[in-house]
């Protein structure tokens, strides 16, 4: 009996441990067994039974403990019948690499303690090791058919039969087990954390938990991890149900951040969602149309700028609102008087009318009783249209230079155009504009060209050698388009003339001395068929 105490201890301890680690599975069952001794041992097969216990400490890996019990043997001991119960006991390591909604296949392997009994000559007890597999055949989700064989091997046995001291055993079992005894820990929520250690006990479905089954909220933004569809909203933002920030005047910037929440649809806006405004006109980027309005100029719905008298001064800028149609004006938007005769330029048919003398609607001088001629080139005041022109010059029946001889007759195939050196027009160093003593040459090749608008003109820039190349074409190109806005300002319709530079090019003179580079640097007109 004391063996047999000793046995049970070995089979129930395990299990006592088992339990107090709240698993989530337990296996108990009773079983049928056949049990095959070592022939040495002189024990006949025979049928038997026993029980198990068993825990499942993952889906792959559990621990039992079982004991078989034998019915009596009768052996004779010193010539004398007797009787014994032998009994096996084992711990096991249960491994179930295969499952199945009906089906459990598993391996098994540990210690095996045999006892014989107290009469001689089976008065001993054997440790041994055992191996084996089976299979669980699951009749409900509780009740499973349980069928195993196993061998049983001792390295080192205490009988006496024989000259062996080894030994092995083979035990098949066929029985029914009954799962979850004692059940899983329980969890109302479903948050993986048991009732009794959860802190959180009513935590939503799907959300995430800490380890004391608290929802968790990385972004805060009220909507817990697991549950939250845009788990890296930015701090402050309005979130709907699945956590996403919403956006009422899509404007990209989430509401609760944004500090103007009814943006027009399509306004640009800064990090705050407030409408980007470049220019400063008053309309958002994204509906403003002209982008670059200049400051101050009064714009329309889409921003663009006003003007109302056409002259190419936004209103707000225009401080001469109400210029006549055609006139030129200045920055500010006010018309242009070169000849100080009360007419705007543009509007100024006579635009080199002499100071002081009086004009008509047009700009051009009244007709006087007396005939004069001022400048003296024979051309009577009245019809002369370049009144300022220096003594001694050649002039036409309008009182202008004559720019170009007239020619008798077609030119010859490659013949000199006919050329025209400007004398006195002169340019800031290095730069292309022109220099004050250049106004008076050009207002009387001016005037002569409005007086025949027939000739056409090429305005021929060149330099003298020094310097790169390149940059003298540039700047021998810059000069003559300044010369040729200036004549299009005095009247001469652009369309009459081409600019162009040659560098240092056709040059008239040496330009080995100062005197023969200072000629080199000039502006030819050249009259254009």
């Amino acid at each position: 009996m004391t063996k047999l105490r000793w046995l049970l201890a070995v089979v129930v301890l395990p299990t006592g441990r088992l339990a107090a680690q709240h698993a989530s599975q337990f296996e108990a069952g009773a079983f049928g067994s056949y049990t095959r001794y070592d022939a040495a041992f002189g024990l006949a097969n025979k049928l038997g039974g026993g029980g198990r216990l068993g825990y499942f400490l993952g889906d792959l890996v559990g621990l039992e403990a079982d004991v078989v019990f034998q019915p009596e043997y009768t052996v004779s001991s010193a010539g004398t019948p007797t009787t014994l119960q032998p009994l096996i006991g084992s711990a096991s390591v249960v491994v179930n690499p295969v499952h199945g909604s009906r089906l459990m296949l598993f391996l098994l392997g540990g210690y095996s303690l045999l006892d014989f009994g107290s009469r001689a000559p089976y008065h001993f007890t054997d440790n041994g090791m055992h191996g084996g597999a089976g299979v669980r055949i699951f009749l409900t989700e509780r009740v499973a058919l349980r069928v195993e064989g196993r061998g049983i091997y001792v390295p080192s046995t205490k009988s006496a039969f024989g000259t062996k001291t080894t030994a092995t055993h083979a035990v098949a079992t066929v029985g029914l087990s009954v799962f979850h005894l004692g059940g899983p820990a329980k969890d109302s929520d479903k948050d993986g954390v048991p009732d009794k250690l959860d802190a959180c006990p009513n935590t939503p479905l799907g959300a995430t938990v800490d380890a004391h089954g608290c929802p968790t909220d990385s972004d805060h933004d009220g909507v817990y991890d697991g549950l939250d569809k845009c788990p890296n909203t930015p701090a402050g933002a309005t979130v709907d149900a699945n956590g996403c920030p919403s956006d009422a005047d899509s404007d990209g910037v989430p509401d609760g951040m944004d500090q103007c929440p009814n943006t027009p649809a399509g306004v640009h806006v800064d990090a705050k969602g407030c409408p980007v405004d470049s220019d400063g006109d008053g309309v958002p980027d994204g509906i403003d149309q002209c982008p670059n309005t200049p400051p101050g100029a009064t714009v329309d719905a889409m921003g663009c700028p006003a003007d109302s008298d056409k002259d190419g001064v936004p209103d707000g800028i225009d401080q001469c609102p109400n210029t006549p149609a055609g006139a030129l004006v200045d920055a500010k938007g006010c018309p242009m008087d070169s000849d100080l005769d009360g007419v705007p330029d543009g509007i100024d048919k006579c635009p080199n009318t002499p100071a002081g003398t009086p004009v008509d609607a047009t700009g051009c001088p009244l007709p006087k009783q007396v005939i004069r001629d001022s400048d003296g080139d024979g051309v009577p005041d009245d019809r002369d249209k370049c009144p300022n022109t220096p003594p001694g010059s050649k002039v036409d029946a309008n009182g202008c230079i004559i720019l170009f001889q007239p020619e008798a007759g077609p030119a010859a195939p490659g013949a000199p155009r006919p050329t025209l050196i400007l004398r006195g027009v002169n340019f800031e160093w290095g730069r292309s504009a022109l220099t004050g003593s250049s106004y008076a040459v050009l207002d009387q090749v001016a005037g002569s060209l409005v007086a025949n608008p027939e000739i056409r003109i090429e305005i021929a820039g060149y330099t003298d050698n020094t310097g790169a190349a390149a940059l003298n074409v540039r700047l021998s190109q810059a000069r003559a388009a300044s010369v040729r806005a200036y004549l299009a300002r005095k009247g001469v319709a652009p369309g009459r003339m081409v600019a162009k530079g040659y560098g240092a090019s056709g040059f008239i003179a040496p330009n080995t001395t100062t005197a023969g580079r200072a000629q080199n640097r000039r502006v030819e007109l050249h009259k254009l068929p």
